[in-house]
């Protein structure tokens, strides 16, 4: 077995291997642009070294500088994590090269299967049924509008070095396939040094569900049951769940073994995904196959109890599978929610900034389910706009689909961070969809189910309730405290002033009475209408969550404190709960509302980001539609478009420019 291994990554897939390695008592060295020396996977290895500045091309997919770095280390053997040099051959040579191990497939493999055009060729070859498509590369936008007509719309370009959702578009149109073309094309170059794309026809109504194998350097391959990963936005997953609501045995005993012939024709050795898109009515093709290590493993993790990482190192120093197909058993449910620095309500733009409040939900068992949370950031580190804007990855693993959900849901109601956007309100409210609850899924679930993009939930009915119930026990508790500082006068008894409140949320009103039990942690609350509730929690003032039960059931809340009141999420909602007297919510029905700053004669930045280009000048007149600017944050390029026809009456924003959210970038007459 090793003795030290460099880990040729950075975030939470640096961490992970880290802790793997830790356990196996094998030393750690981390690598880290200029943007990274403070980051967690720094801090967690043994050793650290430096590798360049802060764009991935010039540190992170520099071969020359890990080769470096392992031979100023004496690490033994590196292992890519996924993404930068995870899928490329010539990495894996040039480590072999050094007389260093790649815990990763022999470059055979990679070259066979990583690269998307000639996987697919390989595939066909060896009878596997795949996504019909053109298998060559596209020279051109000309070129890839011809084909995608020959296919039929709708088609899906892809980059052949892609994954993560990067260089990628569906197209539905010429003008799509076109424009398609240049981004996926420029996201390609910048993320993977790669830009060559391929077209292959759009399946509708599709389902993402993908296979994962090991094998060894002895020959034996096994597949581990399937990932369903169907909900997905800009072609990036957003929620991942093993096993697959969708199949039956016998459907995933034929991917499986599809999925393990096709490793053992390119003698596979480590860790790989084959990846298929499925129909409802559990037809499958070969869609690809990753060969590495893939973010979503954590569920297979959770229900086979193997250690993906720990299988991938040990099969690298040459030792045989430990197992057998035969021994493979699935146990319960695991569901997966990539948790990411993005807006939800702005259409998911990339958030960055530091970390103001990062308090995830504990790790451990907890009400029959299993919480575990995959991560690299810390409680005041910063997210960067250079990289990919995952903050965690929360998995929850228990017996049943329905109690991984609401372990989920529970879980992502406890998680709470602050000083950037995230989207752990969409990823909540995901949690209660009816669709969601009975697996009827697609990967155009986001898009059929949020046609005009997320924003975030009223709460109505119970939810109300208990946010009304949970807001006036804070205040109460406050008010308190406040009563208890030394000097005051207070009444013989209780005054009908500290237990008579007034709740607004939104247009909801409650009225409430509320007394506490004498402890301090337990507090009965009469609603006007007659209902009691009992609230009983052990919360403090400062603290973000507010853990609890109400009437017994189990809960928790974020928590931020606002004038008369505090800010609460909970179940896919949030909302401002005002806590008032009953003569201060009759002066407060008067009060008048600040109307909105108007912003349409005016293109604002939506997300902190570098400025690509800028498609027009000062005078010009523009179409609505028309593209305006391009600005790119973590990896992705986003165009901005023209929301109706105008006239450009000022450009204040250059190409490479770094602009903050909400900078103003033009004005138009």
């Amino acid at each position: 077995m090793f003795a030290k291994i460099l880990i040729a990554n950075r975030g939470e897939i640096a961490c992970r291997v880290i802790k793997t390695a830790r356990r196996m008592g094998i030393k750690t060295v981390a690598v880290f642009s200029e943007a990274d020396k403070d980051a967690l996977h720094v801090e967690m290895a043994d050793e650290a070294v430096a590798i360049g500045p802060a764009p991935a091309a010039q540190s992170y997919l520099v071969i020359d500088r890990i080769v470096e770095a392992c031979r100023r280390t004496g690490a033994e053997a590196v292992h890519p994590g996924y993404g930068f040099l995870s899928e490329r051959a010539a990495f894996a040579e040039a480590l072999a090269a050094e007389g260093l191990v790649f815990i990763g497939p022999n470059p055979k493999a990679i070259e066979a299967m990583g690269d998307k055009i000639e996987s697919k060729k390989f595939a066909n070859a060896a009878k596997v049924s795949t996504v019909p498509g053109f298998l060559g590369v596209i020279e051109s936008p000309d070129h890839a509008v011809k084909i995608a007509e020959e296919i039929g719309y709708p088609v899906m370009i892809k980059a052949s070095a892609g994954g993560g959702g990067k260089g990628m578009r569906i197209a539905r149109s010429a003008d799509e396939v076109a424009e398609g073309f240049a981004r996926a094309k420029s996201e390609a170059a910048s993320s993977f040094g790669d830009d060559r794309v391929f077209v292959e026809k759009f399946i509708t109504d599709p389902r993402h569900v993908e296979i994962q194998v090991i094998g060894d350097k002895h020959g034996n391959v096994v597949y581990l049951g399937e990932r369903e990963c169907s909900i997905q936005r800009r072609n990036q997953k957003v929620i991942e769940e093993a096993p697959s609501p969708l199949l039956d045995e016998a459907t995933r005993r034929r991917m499986g073994e599809q999925a393990v012939a096709l490793a053992k024709a390119v003698g596979y050795d480590s860790a790989g995904t084959v990846e298929f898109v499925a129909g409802q009515d559990r037809s499958f093709y070969f869609l690809e196959m990753n060969t590495r290590l893939q973010v979503e493993h954590p569920v297979t993790e959770m229900i086979t109890g193997i250690d993906l990482v720990e299988e991938m190192i040990r099969v690298a120093a040459g030792e045989r599978l430990r197992f057998t197909q035969d021994d493979i058993r699935l146990d319960g449910w695991a569901i997966e929610s990539r948790v990411y620095a993005e807006d939800p309500t702005r259409n998911f733009l990339p958030s960055t900034g530091r970390l103001v409040t990062y308090r995830p939900p504990a790790e451990g068992r907890e009400n029959g389910a299993t919480i575990r949370n995959d991560t690299g950031v810390y409680e005041g580190g910063e997210i960067s706009i250079y990289y990919d804007p995952m903050i965690a990855k929360l998995v929850t693993h228990a017996p049943t689909r329905a109690e991984a959900i609401a372990a989920q849901a529970r879980a992502l109601d406890a998680f709470a961070i602050e000083g950037i956007r995230h989207n752990i309100p969409f990823l909540t409210a995901l949690m209660q969809h009816p669709r969601w609850k009975a697996g009827h899924l697609s990967t155009g679930f986001i898009a059929e189910e949020f046609p005009d993009g997320f924003a975030m939930p009223v709460p109505q009915g119970e939810v109300s309730v208990r946010l009304a119930a949970v807001g006036a026990a804070i205040d109460h508790l406050l008010n308190e405290r406040k009563r208890r500082i030394s000097g005051q006068m207070r009444a013989g008894r209780p005054v009908r002033f500290e237990r008579d409140r007034v709740v607004t949320i939104g247009g909801e009103r409650h009225e409430l009475t509320i007394s506490d039990k004498g402890d301090g942690a337990v507090f009965l609350l009469r609603f006007a209408d007659g209902r009691e509730l009992e609230v009983t929690s052990a919360w403090r003032p400062g603290e973000p969550v507010w853990h609890g039960e109400i009437d017994g059931e189990t809960l928790a809340m974020q928590v931020r404190p606002i004038l008369n009141g505090v800010a609460l999420s909970h179940a896919g909602t949030h909302a401002e709960v005002r806590v008032f007297t009953r003569r201060e919510a009759e002066l407060a029905a008067l009060m008048p509302e600040k109307a909105a700053a108007d912003t349409g004669k005016q293109l604002l930045c939506p997300m902190p980001g570098l400025v690509k280009s800028i498609a027009v000048v000062a005078g010009q007149e523009v179409k609505a539609g028309e593209a305006l600017a391009i600005v790119e944050a973590m990896k992705m390029e986003n165009v901005l478009r023209a929301e109706r026809d105008a006239t450009i009456a000022k450009i204040h924003a250059r190409e490479g420019d770094s602009l903050a959210v909400d900078a103003v970038i033009m004005e138009f007459a």
